[in-house]
């Protein structure tokens, strides 16, 4: 069974402006990680690719992408970033349609104020990705949620996922809040979820299963097993988790469900969903 697809995973040479956001609290990834660094990795655990998914917000980070994924092929796909506020974003998307790796894209809106998704600007570029047949990453933390919700169902036609299950503050084991922005999200059929990026909003240094659990219960709940894909999001899981260790819990947890349905979770909806 080695075809598993990793649906979010990184790359990059380290650059310590360009990524201030790895500050010294993540020592463990102020490095190169590379497709070299990867392949053995999934290897491992029986998957055959990866998606690799924009870090740094600029077209260079995508080109970058873009150029590992035509050098290996285990990476299946790219999401890049494009700034989808730009007034010529119909001729960038049109640029970038020539590449047949490049699935979708990502802006960093967790950075954000809370209203940006409401933006005029913003929204155009949303608008322009369907014609080209692009998918958005929705990156966001759970107080987000709400704007997500607007941006879904003002866009019916458009595919979304939520990368990091929205990023619930599993540290401190809040989830009333979150658990109603997942139920109301997960209603709408253009809006699919990642399993992924969860072991960084937990303890990082004394997280266990148990803890994750609620919050993966939530997940399965609203989302079926139809529209749920896993993510490792290494390298940054490295900070609390390991490659092995992000599977095999994941692994631990979907154990009683049939093997169809761990098979999508594993490989055919992140095929369908990035048209892989």
């Amino acid at each position: 069974m080695n075809n598993r697809i990793d649906s979010h995973q990184h790359f990059w040479k380290f650059d310590p402006i360009r990524d201030s956001w790895i500050d010294d609290s993540m020592l463990k990834i102020q490095k190169d990680f590379l497709p070299e660094d990867l392949l053995p990795l999934l290897s491992q655990n029986q998957f055959s690719g990866c998606l690799a998914v924009q870090a740094s917000q600029s077209e260079e980070e995508t080109n970058f992408l873009l150029d590992l994924a035509s050098k290996n092929d285990f990476i299946k796909g790219v999401v890049g970033w494009v700034d989808l506020r730009a007034e010529n974003i119909s001729e960038r998307l049109n640029h970038f349609s020539k590449f047949e790796k490049l699935k979708g894209f990502r802006h960093v809106v967790q950075g954000e104020p809370d209203d940006f998704m409401f933006g005029t600007a913003f929204r155009n570029g949303i608008a322009a990705l369907k014609e080209f047949n692009f998918t958005y990453d929705i990156l966001i933390f759970h107080r987000q949620l709400p704007a997500a919700i607007d941006l879904v169902k003002s866009f019916p036609d458009q595919a979304f996922v939520i990368d990091h299950i929205a990023k619930p503050d599993i540290k401190s084991g809040e989830i009333a809040s979150w658990k109603k922005g997942i139920g109301e999200i997960s209603k709408f059929e253009n809006v699919c979820c990642k399993i992924s990026g969860m072991f960084t909003e937990a303890d990082w240094n004394s997280w266990k299963a148990d803890d994750l659990k609620p919050y993966l219960d939530v997940v399965f709940e609203n989302f079926s097993v139809d529209k749920v894909m896993f993510g490792s999001d290494w390298p940054v899981c490295n900070v609390a988790a390991d490659y092995n260790t992000v599977v095999t819990t994941l692994e631990d947890y979907i154990s009683r469900f049939s093997v169809e349905d761990q098979s999508k979770i594993w490989s055919e909806n992140v095929k369908s969903f990035y048209q892989l």
